[in-house]
């Protein structure tokens, strides 16, 4: 573990808990924690960081997936699949990620994720469980759930990645009509695969900082079980507010990164 003053030892725990909080309830918390990380380690290399940011995640997502499971009615089966899929599909989007310019990307996502809080606004019975149009799921939707969601949200997460596990709820939500607190459920397991995944790869190539992950994952754990305890008590209407929030702040970050490019 490099040499960290006591101060930003306090930050980057603090960091870790809230990103627990937010990926619980919605996916997201590595826009927290990985600049938190970058700026509290500045002289750390950018694979030690991701490294390191994995180890933590992974403890933190497997706490809520355990959270959500006992309490909502997710269909592990279903999630592991779908998680199966993304983790293939990451594989992929990191091959081909070194030809892909993210300056070319960052604009494509803030209009698309612009596009999906609009919707999400106009649509206050989105993710509720009270849309009277709603169709039974089927296998063909889970199917689509596998292959799209899985793949194609792995894909991206392995090209580009901020944003996934918001990505997650909101797929998951809309192919195979889930309430918001269960979709949330369902990414959970689907990023316990994908961060296993990412995590043997770091391991592997010895780009993880184990004491401080070990430090971090615990007040990430912390972070995590809260925040899906409190999106089971509160509801899909909680989700849906989280949710919003966490849009339009990667937005403002994509637009940031954009900028400053």
């Amino acid at each position: 573990m490099p040499d960290i003053s006591l101060t930003t030892l306090l930050f980057l725990c603090l960091a870790a808990a809230a990103a627990g909080w937010i990926d619980a309830v919605v996916g997201g918390g590595g826009l927290l924690l990985l600049p938190a990380l970058l700026l509290g380690l500045p002289g750390v290399q950018a694979a030690q960081i991701l490294g390191t940011n994995k180890a933590v995640a992974i403890v933190g997502t497997s706490g809520a997936a355990v959270t959500y499971v006992r309490k909502a009615p997710v269909s592990v089966r279903t999630a592991v699949r779908i998680g199966l899929a993304a983790l293939a599909g990451s594989m992929g989007g990191a091959f081909f990620a070194a030809g892909i310019s993210s300056d070319v990307l960052r604009p494509v996502i803030m209009v698309v994720l612009l596009g999906v809080a609009a919707f999400v606004m106009l649509r206050p019975a989105f993710g509720t469980g009270a849309d009277d149009g709603r169709k039974p799921v089927t296998r063909a939707r889970t199917v689509t759930a596998i292959v799209l969601v899985g793949g194609g949200i792995g894909f991206y997460d392995g090209l580009f990645g901020p944003g996934t596990g918001t990505f997650l709820v909101l797929a998951l939500t809309a192919v195979l009509h889930l309430d918001l607190v269960t979709a949330s459920a369902t990414a959970k397991i689907v990023n316990v695969c994908t961060n296993a995944g990412a995590l043997a790869m770091f391991a592997y190539q010895g780009t993880v900082m184990w004491q401080l992950g070990a430090l971090l994952a615990v007040f990430n754990l912390a972070g995590a079980m809260f925040g899906a305890r409190m999106a089971l008590r509160k509801g899909s209407e909680f989700v849906r507010g989280v949710l919003l929030v966490v849009v339009f702040s990667l937005v403002a970050k994509l637009a940031f990164d954009q900028w400053t490019a």
